[in-house]
């Protein structure tokens, strides 16, 4: 292990829940390197038809990130009015990372573990050098790999934002132009790739984006460090858990089907620069078999097949023949 010459700054960006962001603080407050660590606490403003209880858990949500020195030292930027989570991040990532020349992020419904700062600052440090390795995660899928590798770390060329790391050298491709995107996903097999063997729905995203029907900033930032042929490096078990998935935030309703084993701390030794290819196709299961937007994809697909096959007089010949070859 390279020792830690400096240790990564933290930022984290909060908004209107205070309870959560409560949660996320004293869980960073208790990981090993706070003590050592600066945090730049970010907290968005209201927006213009915010209602007053809105406004409400806006105060008290800044109430909670000055209740003590969660990290040896604390810088809080509050926003006068609303910027929105996407233009957040991209800002105050941007400011801390090319001012410190890394960064370790953090959402408000992001719970880590004790070792997680010390996985973040250890692979920063491992992987400085190494132009490919691009973003670091610390969390992974609750996908079944069942590779014997050895090490607790590998590569995957996906990624994850909730708690994740990276340098200036990376960040600076970060492009915010879907049609710069989009233009190198111009033929299925491409497609296929980005939305890992097919079953995500990454790409998905970015058309969304073009069309303006969500506006978000993690499917950018994984094109963009994809697309110059990066890499991110994963746990073999998270070292965060998100506690977001109650509708309380803007992108976190539904059942949480994203929780994984949790570890307290997960050595990092330089691992080959190579995709894991297990690994990589056990979370392209784990979608195939949970991700909402797939399963319609793939249901709307076979109602289009059964009209199709009735229309044409052989639904129920094919049928009959299927059910006597399955007895």
């Amino acid at each position: 292990m390279e020792e830690i010459k400096s240790f990564a700054p933290i930022v984290l960006f909060v908004y209107n829940r205070p309870a959560h962001s409560l949660k996320t603080l004293e869980a960073l407050n208790l990981n090993d390197y706070a003590a050592d660590s600066k945090l730049y606490i970010y907290a968005d403003g209201p927006k213009a038809q915010s209602t007053p209880e809105t406004v409400k858990a806006i105060e008290e949500t800044r109430k909670v990130i000055k209740q003590k020195q969660w990290c040896k030292e604390v810088v809080i930027i509050e926003a006068e009015v609303n910027k929105g989570l996407a233009d957040s991040i991209v800002e105050g990532v941007s400011r801390v990372v090319n001012e410190h020349g890394k960064v370790i992020v953090l959402e408000d419904d992001i719970v880590t573990t004790k070792g997680f700062l010390k996985y973040m600052n250890d692979a920063l440090t491992v992987y400085e050098q190494e132009e490919k390795v691009m973003h670091i995660s610390g969390y992974l899928y609750p996908a079944k790999i069942n590779d014997e590798q050895k090490g607790d770390t590998f590569f995957i060329n996906t990624f994850s934002c909730w708690g994740w790391a990276t340098w200036a050298r990376a960040w600076k491709f970060y492009n915010p132009n879907v049609d710069d995107h989009l233009s190198k996903l111009n033929y299925r097999a491409a497609i296929k790739k980005f939305n890992i063997e097919g079953h995500a729905d990454y790409y998905n995203q970015l058309v969304l984006n073009k069309k303006k029907t969500i506006y978000t900033w993690a499917v950018k930032w994984y094109a963009s460090w994809l697309f110059q042929n990066g890499f991110s490096l994963f746990p073999r078990k998270s070292l965060v858990l998100n506690i977001g998935y109650d509708n309380s935030g803007v992108h976190s309703a539904g059942k949480d089907i994203y929780v994984n084993e949790i570890a307290d701390y997960i050595e990092v030794k330089k691992q080959p620069i190579v995709e894991n290819f297990v690994a990589r196709k056990a979370i392209d299961t784990f979608y195939h078999e949970n991700n909402p937007l797939v399963k319609t994809a793939l249901f709307n697909f076979k109602i289009k097949i059964i009209v199709f096959l009735k229309k044409a007089g052989i639904f129920y010949k094919l049928r009959d023949i299927y059910r006597k070859l399955s007895k």
